[in-house]
């Protein structure tokens, strides 16, 4: 799933700086493209934390952790994560037609807070989580005005001091910890119901009429049920309740697709005919990092440049996130060691 979750990443950045021309929100592709938009950050998330709590369970489950064995196998997490999302802001900056500044919290940053709360979180009981998954739902209610509401990408992505850019960083940036924590949240969760398929299907059924719902507000409100930012029942700029619900529930249920019967002992979905894709699950991050070089190299060619047409953007869009499969294939058998995930495990 890590290796799902990332094309979908690059599938809808690539979409956005490639967008094609005379497209409106309206038409059906643009419908598509973001519907992998509104699933791809939420399922990143959820996956990445997913695996540290599984790390975290593993270190647990060995013996007492002193406060100093925390430290060394976080630090050098947060400190990557952190350089990676400066590295990302760097390619693909405003400067050359990009979309973010050098100092924008995203969601690596947010993964970096995720791996910081993990000594804590690892301690908590699943029904407590819960209970903090639910305050992450309500916190935009409580947020108001302080979250955003009505700014726009690029104040979004600014900040002026230190205390505007905490404030990115905690509750009004692209991925503030309040309230994407969520997904990091849920990840927990699924992990520790992985030998309970059946309650998180009844998670999930309950998503889904809780999505039924918010498609029923739509319709009897006569707004957009889904959209970026603006006026609609799922908003992605900030993130609402509902997005947070409904994104939620499509992340658990494409898990539970993918594992099959992986949970009983069984085989996952569609047995070994996903194993392709094993090369770029092991790399989600130092794909996640390169491909913002390539779209900052496209996006500094395009400024001043007219858009392209639908086909020649629909074909670009799905040729650069397909490439990364035998990238990552090639890259598996021939350098495996040069990667973030590697460097990572030696500093570890």
């Amino acid at each position: 799933m890590r290796a799902i979750a990332v094309l979908c990443m690059v599938e809808v950045h690539t979409a956005a700086i490639i967008p094609p021309r005379g497209m409106t929100v309206g038409d059906p592709a643009a419908f598509v493209a973001a519907a992998f938009g509104g699933m791809a950050a939420p399922m990143f998330v959820m996956i990445s934390g997913w695996g540290i709590h599984m790390s975290a369970m593993r270190r647990v489950a060995r013996g007492p952790v002193r406060t100093t064995d925390w430290l060394s196998w976080l630090m050098p997490r947060v400190a990557l994560l952190t350089l990676c999302q400066f590295m990302v802001n760097v390619l693909l900056n405003v400067e050359r037609g990009g979309r973010f500044e050098w100092h924008t919290p995203g969601v690596l940053s947010l993964l970096a807070i995720g791996a910081l709360l993990t000594p804590f979180l690892v301690r908590l009981g699943m029904q407590v989580r819960i209970v903090l998954m639910l305050l992450m739902v309500a916190s935009p209610l409580m947020l108001g005005d302080a979250a955003g509401l009505d700014w726009t990408w690029w104040e979004r992505v600014a900040s002026e001091g230190s205390s505007e850019w905490v404030a990115r960083l905690l509750w009004n940036g692209t991925y503030p910890a309040v309230p994407w924590m969520f997904f990091v949240l849920l990840g927990t969760v699924v992990h520790d119901l992985s030998e309970n398929p059946g309650m998180r299907e009844r998670n999930i059924a309950m998503g889904l009429a809780a999505t039924t719902v918010t498609i029923v507000i739509a319709v009897m409100e006569d707004i957009p049920w889904a959209l970026t930012e603006g006026e609609a029942v799922l908003t992605f700029f900030p993130a609402s309740p509902a997005f947070l619900v409904v994104s939620g529930t499509f992340a658990l249920l494409a898990h539970r697709i993918l594992e099959g019967n992986e949970a009983s002992g069984g085989e996952p979905w569609k047995g070994d005919g996903l194993s392709f894709l094993e090369p770029l699950g092991k790399i989600t991050l130092t794909v996640y990092v390169a491909h913002f070089a390539v779209l900052g190299i496209v996006a500094s060619m395009m400024q001043g440049e007219p858009r392209l047409e639908l086909v020649p953007a629909f074909a670009a869009t799905i040729l650069h996130t397909l490439i990364w499969i035998p990238l990552a294939i090639w890259h598996q058998k021939h350098i495996p060691e040069i990667s973030f995930e590697s460097l990572l495990r030696r500093f570890s």
